[in-house]
């Protein structure tokens, strides 16, 4: 799981699943690592720890979009494609009129970088408090670069790509591929 927390796995079920071993990498620890789970500290963009088709399954959930800019979302992706014989990799649509993170604005993610960084720094905006600090300000904006379905087909190449809808509108995307052969 790049990018994701012991607490999804046990609130899914695989808490002490015998036959599952579930590794964690993240920039950090989430918590001491419990039954079936390893935690690595790794980067995303470069999983050289890590063979070739070294995991059954890659999963990563609504990680893809913060860890930088379109080339290292690339190099994130090549890398899960690497490393998996099999890969699921779900992220917010850029077009969806809601983003996810900046949420009181609709279609924040659109405006220009300038007028997102001032909206930070003069107002509290979906999960980000109020920023003052111009630094801080630019980093969070900067930390979330939402995909379109044509760059996921970009950057996952032969990939399924299943659009997550809600009120008739694709909200997220999801790239897999092993289960078919593909």
């Amino acid at each position: 799981d790049v990018g994701g927390t012991q607490q999804f796995w046990q609130d899914m079920g695989f808490l002490g699943a015998r036959d599952i071993a579930i590794v964690l990498l993240n920039v950090s620890h989430d918590a001491p690592p419990r039954a079936n789970f390893t935690t690595v500290i790794g980067d995303a963009t470069d999983m050289r720890e890590f063979a070739d088709g070294e995991f059954d399954i890659v999963f990563s959930n609504a990680v893809l979009e913060h860890v930088g800019d379109f080339a290292q979302q690339q190099r994130m992706a090549r890398e899960v494609r690497r490393v998996g014989k099999r890969y699921f990799v779900q992220t917010p649509n850029r077009y969806f009129p809601i983003e996810p993170h900046f949420f009181s604005i609709p279609y924040f993610q659109l405006l220009p970088f300038r007028v997102k960084v001032f909206l930070v720094r003069h107002f509290e905006i979906g999960w980000y408090p109020r920023l003052r600090d111009e630094h801080e300000a630019r980093e969070a904006v900067r930390m979330v670069r939402l995909l379109s379905r044509r760059d996921l087909r970009r950057i996952f190449p032969g990939a399924t790509l299943y659009g997550e809808r809600l009120y008739g509108l694709t909200k997220s995307y999801t790239a897999y591929a092993g289960w078919d052969g593909r």
